[in-house]
């Protein structure tokens, strides 16, 4: 079963230039997403692995960590060392942090 890891720590990850990708759909990445996020929707993911680095931690972040944890326990199946972001982007919104468009 996939590991979640808090915002506090994603913000931390980011700014050490961690690799993250959103697994919402196109429409709610482009109301808003965490600064510097890939943007690959969750039902989009077998047909991307190849955008996904196998050589680092990916942050995987969705709404309110739901489709994250589902993308993250998938792409573990698949050999990738993978994180799901507690609390997604409603919480990092809410918590006043920056946000890219």
């Amino acid at each position: 079963m996939g590991r979640e890891v808090s915002l506090d720590e994603l913000e931390v990850a980011i700014g050490s230039g961690a690799h993250v990708i959103d697994v919402r759909e196109l429409f709610e990445f482009e109301e808003g997403h965490v600064p510097s996020a890939h943007h690959i929707p969750l039902n989009d993911l077998p047909d991307q692995l190849a955008s996904v680095p196998k050589d680092q931690t990916v942050w995987l972040i969705c709404k309110s960590g739901g489709r994250s944890m589902k993308a993250c326990n998938y792409l573990e199946q698949q050999g990738y060392d993978v994180v799901s972001v507690a609390g997604g982007t409603d919480g990092w919104v809410a918590s006043g942090r920056d946000v890219d468009y």
